[in-house]
């Protein structure tokens, strides 16, 4: 069944890419875009001007007119920007991009329009925003089919106490992931090391070894300094809680609670490190020490894809925000062609899949997620899982 559905979404997917004109009709589609011309992300902005522009070439229709207007990060911008285009006609928006910009989006004047926000929150979100970006709980559904396969039932969750732990929270709720213990840590160094010595218990094990050693050099074992050289070349013994850990954090603080880890004893070379989304970064393909490394992305070869076309076209690296700009302008018209735009309320109320260049969106209760691959870093290079 799976697999007929498969096909169906793949046939239908090729048909709506090759042949528009069969399902248009003489409505013209208003998409706004509303993304930062100005500003310390303006560069951003352009980046998903173009991608949309891109994605208008490939659908190869006349039905589709974008209207982009400035953000500038801006809540009070975001909202004149979007009340001034719904004067225009227009009902659905791709952005903003940041949670930030579209807190007054439920405001009366355009409470009846609906905003496909790249940002990845999904809590604590206006009604009418349905949030499109890489969330929490389409890595959590990657990253538990993951741990399912290779039958972990002891994972620990690390969550650094910032401002998207709640988020975190949510999704190990929402996905349904079984984790044996979930630690908020605190990401000044100091601090974090003192917390994963003592998720790890990273001092009794230290203690059990000297102790061992005592042991040994006070016996008359007839393999005694053998075992002793042994003893010396190891930092601990005993065995720690958990057979996997997942990390949702990036960049430096990332490679810190990694370092902390490794400090503690618990190498990735013995334990399954999994982290969250990380855009194929490629500085952790240098940092071999770190590896293997799992994390659940968008698929390679599309993005690869995307990035080769893109620069082709403009003579510069997009940002990753703008493939995903990109699937959303053939979302919004392959739901057009299953449902009418006058009620543009119901439009991602029933359920629906897309297959884009990012993946496969899965869209209902005005929610999207994203079936997404999974990925290992082991010795410089990446493998994909599934």
């Amino acid at each position: 069944m799976y697999k007929f559905f498969k096909i169906i979404l793949i046939t239908i997917t090729i048909y709506f890419f090759t042949y528009p004109y069969a399902f248009a009709n003489n409505e013209k589609i208003k998409i706004g875009l509303l993304v930062p011309l100005s500003g310390e992300y303006k560069e951003l902005g352009q980046s998903i001007i173009k991608s949309t522009r891109m994605a208008l070439n490939d659908l190869g229709t006349n039905k589709i007119e974008i209207y982009p207007r400035d953000t500038n990060l801006d809540p009070n911008k975001t909202l004149k920007s979007a009340t001034q285009l719904k004067n225009e006609g227009v009902k659905i928006f791709i952005g903003p991009i940041f949670f930030k910009s579209l807190i007054y989006l439920d405001e009366v004047e355009v409470q009846d329009l609906v905003f496909l926000s790249l940002t990845n929150k999904t809590k604590d979100l206006p009604k009418n925003i349905i949030s499109s970006g890489v969330n929490s709980s389409s890595q959590l559904n990657a990253i538990k089919k993951f741990l399912e396969l290779n039958e972990l039932k002891k994972t620990i969750f690390l969550t650094p106490n910032v401002d998207y732990k709640d988020e975190i929270k949510k999704a190990i709720r929402d996905s349904k992931v079984k984790i044996y213990k979930h630690y908020i840590y605190n990401i000044e160094p100091t601090k974090l090391t003192k917390q994963i010595e003592e998720i790890t218990n990273y001092k009794i094990r230290k203690q059990n070894l000297a102790d061992e050693i005592y042991r040994v050099e006070n016996s008359d074992l007839p393999d005694k300094e053998r075992q002793l050289e042994k003893l010396k070349k190891r930092y601990t013994i005993g065995n720690v809680k958990f057979d996997s850990i997942i990390i949702s954090d990036f960049d430096e603080s990332l490679k810190s609670v990694i370092t902390s880890l490794m400090y503690t004893d618990v190498s990735p070379k013995n334990k399954f490190f999994i982290t969250f989304n990380q855009w194929f970064d490629e500085s952790l393909f240098q940092e071999r020490s770190i590896q293997p490394l799992y994390y659940p992305s968008i698929n390679k070869k599309n993005l690869e894809s995307f990035n080769e076309k893109f620069k082709k076209e403009y003579n510069t690296k997009p940002n990753h925000l703008s493939l995903l700009s990109y699937d959303l302008l053939g979302l919004i018209y392959y739901l057009s062609l299953q449902t009418d735009l006058s009620n543009i309320s119901d439009i991602f109320k029933k359920k629906n899949s897309f297959k884009g260049k990012i993946g496969i969106f899965d869209v209902e209760n005005n929610k999207i997620n994203h079936r997404l691959n999974f990925y290992k870093v082991d010795e410089g290079n990446i493998k994909k899982i599934f």
